[in-house]
C-alpha cells in the first residue's frame, strides 16, 4: 500500500530539526585502581631518591658472658634507590568558531576537551607506573621516563623459560614463555614476599586471569545460602596463609602479569601535580596544556612478588 497522492511526508520536508540527544556515552573505562590505592609523596627533584634499609637476620644464639666486655655490631648502610620523573601531559585545542557555535551534550567545547584529556592522561599514568619499562635519564633531545614497576620486582619472582626479572627499576625484565597462571604460583611467590618481611594486601591481574584466579581451589564454596540462590564465581578477597588478599583486576597493566603487592611499599611521588596552562594564543584558537610531573617510588620491592609470563588465552 502506498502513501496518498499529495501527502507531505518526513521525506519531503525541508526544515525538520535534527534529533540529536544532549548526552554522550563513552563507554571507554577511566578506573585507575593502582594509582588510586598507593600512597602520594613528594618529589623535590628530577631524579628522586629514598632510602631502604634492613635488620640482622634473627639469631637464637644471641647469648653473651655474665660481665664480659660488649662485643660491637658491624653496622651496615642504607640502601639509597632513586627513580627518574617523568613528565606526561595531554594538550586539547578548540577554534574560536567552535566555541560560540551551539554543541549538543556540552555547553563548552574546550571544558569538554578538558575534562576528557585528563581522564586520557591518568590512563596514561596508570600504564606508566604498572609498565615493564627501565627508566630513562633523558637529554635534550630523549624525554625522561620512569622506571616502572615490573622493573622493580626482583626478589619474589616467577619467569617463564628464558624470562629474565628487572631490577632496581634501571632494567627491564625478560619476557620467557608463557605458561598458564596456578595456584601454586602465587601461593609460591606470597610465601617469598612474607618470608621476605611483606604483608601483601593485593593481587592485581588481567581479565583473562582475574578469572583464572575464580577458579582456584581457595573459592570451593561457590553458593551462597540455598535461598538466595547465587551463585558466587568470582573470588575478590583471597584467604592466603599470611593473610587476605585482595583480589584487583587491572585493564591497564601487563595482561601476562601476575602482581603480588603490598601496596604502601609504593608510593607516587609528584614533582609537579596535575594542572592545566594556558597556553599562549597564537591564532583563533584556544590551548590548555594539562600537565604533571611523578615517578614510581618502590619503597621495598621485596614486600611484593609477581608471576610473570601467565598466558592469556
Amino acid at each position: 500500500m502506498a502513501t496518498p497522492t499529495g501527502t507531505f511526508t518526513t521525506y519531503d520536508a525541508i526544515g525538520n530539526r535534527e534529533d540529536l540527544s544532549d548526552v554522550i556515552y563513552n563507554v571507554d573505562p577511566t578506573d585507575t585502581p593502582y594509582l588510586t590505592s598507593i600512597p602520594r609523596t613528594k618529589a623535590t627533584a628530577v631524579l628522586h631518591e629514598w632510602q631502604t634499609d634492613a635488620l640482622a637476620a634473627a639469631s637464637a644464639t644471641n647469648a653473651v658472658l655474665e660481665g664480659d666486655d660488649a662485643t660491637t655490631d658491624a653496622t651496615t648502610a642504607t640502601v639509597r634507590l632513586s627513580n627518574t620523573c617523568q613528565i606526561s601531559d595531554k594538550v586539547p585545542r578548540v577554534t574560536g568558531t567552535q566555541q560560540a557555535v551551539v554543541s549538543a551534550g556540552r555547553k563548552d567545547e574546550l571544558a569538554y576537551q578538558i575534562v576528557k584529556r585528563a581522564k586520557e592522561l591518568r590512563r596514561d599514568m596508570e600504564s606508566s607506573l604498572l609498565a615493564n619499562n627501565a627508566e630513562v635519564t633523558g637529554d635534550t633531545t630523549n624525554a625522561r621516563e620512569l622506571g616502572g614497576i615490573e622493573a622493580w620486582i626482583n626478589t619474589n619472582t616467577s619467569v617463564g623459560a628464558g624470562g629474565t626479572a628487572g631490577s632496581l627499576g634501571n632494567t627491564a625484565r625478560v619476557d620467557g614463555t608463557n605458561r598458564p597462571l596456578t595456584e601454586t604460583l602465587v601461593k609460591a611467590q606470597l610465601k617469598g614476599c612474607w618470608d621476605s618481611g611483606g604483608d601483601p594486601d593485593c593481587i592485581m591481574v588481567g581479565s583473562f586471569n582475574k578469572q583464572t584466579v575464580s577458579g582456584f581451589t581457595g573459592n570451593a564454596t561457590r553458593f551462597k545460602e540455598a535461598e538466595d540462590a547465587t551463585l558466587m564465581a568470582a573470588i575478590d578477597i583471597y584467604h592466603s596463609d599470611f593473610g587476605e588478599v585482595e583480589i584487583i583486576p587491572n585493564r591497564f597493566q601487563v595482561a601476562e602479569s601476575t602482581l603480588i603487592l603490598q601496596k604502601d611499599m609504593w608510593a607516587v611521588a609528584y614533582l609537579r601535580p596535575v594542572q592545566i596552562v594556558n597556553l599562549a594564543k597564537t591564532g583563533d584558537s584556544e590551548r590548555r596544556q594539562i600537565v604533571v610531573e611523578y615517578t614510581l617510588e618502590s619503597r621495598n620491592e621485596k614486600a611484593s612478588g609477581a608471576v610473570f609470563d601467565c598466558t592469556t588465552s
